[in-house]
């Protein structure tokens, strides 16, 4: 279906997200528009897939009360074929990103670490070059769980579920503490040298000058924000805090950033907070509505 293209020199600091499908919606957006491409798309681990429903995720966890949404923690299962699946939704969204960005604009992508691989290729198959992976820091909780309960599940003999658990030495699952998020780093193809593309199309170089995550320090590839507090709603909401500092590193003042992936309206919230326009897709109404509200409230 065509869309009728979206003006993006009326794009203001407080435009809504748009609900409906972000591909129908990137369709509407002018060739070599966009100067960042800021998201945090579907992990496709346990329901949040393409098909992703708050309600029901929400559902599944409050359903086995572990905090995780399937029934069994991610280092006690493995679906080799969810990356798969993450490739091949990610492809044709990665090939409007590369139609849209402007020539050296920058591509900064959430997402689950053992599936990164995948996002990095999708992206790179697009036509952009990977060019670093970066760590979101944050304090985690240890997801390792003990194998005793199992063996004390089996059908043996006291002594041989005794000797078994000896054996394992407190062992358990392969999952250390959680304390990073790894985000997926590329750049569109210059148009030139470095200085030749940014006086053309103000992109494609990195502001250093004021790193408002460790103040006084040189910018990392490692970047420590705490989990926002406040969720709205949102499983995998993200720091407004890190994501401004993002949008601060990679444009420039009324930069254009471009967010396929909305949920809850942070990015556009950090956005508008860095004097940046901002332009979003959301599927879900209910999260299209929280995000527009935070996104009106930040205007006000």
């Amino acid at each position: 279906m065509k869309h009728a293209k979206i003006d993006l020199r009326h794009e203001r600091r407080t435009s809504p997200v748009r609900v409906g499908d972000c591909l129908e919606g990137m369709s509407a957006i002018e060739d070599d528009t966009i100067d960042l491409v800021l998201t945090d798309p579907p992990y496709f681990i346990d329901g949040m897939d393409g098909d992703w429903s708050h309600d029901g995720l929400r559902n599944r966890r409050d359903r086995n009360k572990t905090g995780c949404v399937g029934g069994l923690p991610g280092g006690m299962k493995f679906d080799p074929k969810q990356g798969c699946r993450l490739q091949k939704f990610m492809e044709p969204i990665a090939d409007e990103w590369m139609r849209v960005a402007k020539p050296g604009a920058f591509v900064l992508a959430f997402s689950q670490n053992r599936l990164a691989h995948r996002m990095a290729c999708a992206i790179e198959d697009a036509g952009f070059e990977v060019r670093d992976l970066y760590a979101w820091r944050y304090e985690g909780q240890c997801k390792a769980f003990s194998q005793t309960h199992f063996v004390e599940r089996q059908k043996l003999s006291k002594r041989e579920k005794t000797r078994r658990i000896k054996a394992l030495e407190g062992r358990k699952s392969p999952q250390l503490k959680p304390q990073m998020e790894a985000v997926i780093m590329a750049q569109a193809p210059r148009d030139g040298t470095y200085v030749d593309n940014w006086l053309k199309h103000g992109v494609g170089l990195v502001d250093m000058s004021d790193n408002i995550l460790e103040p006084g320090w040189c910018p990392g590839t490692v970047m420590p924000a705490p989990k926002p507090k406040e969720r709205y709603g949102h499983m995998t909401v993200k720091p407004v805090e890190l994501l401004r500092h993002m949008i601060r590193l990679f444009t420039k003042p009324d930069a254009l950033v471009l967010d396929p992936f909305a949920g809850s309206g942070s990015t556009g919230v950090a956005a508008a907070e860095e004097g940046r326009r901002f332009i979003g897709f959301e599927l879900d109404p209910e999260m299209a509505q929280v995000a527009n509200a935070r996104l009106a409230e930040t205007a006000r």
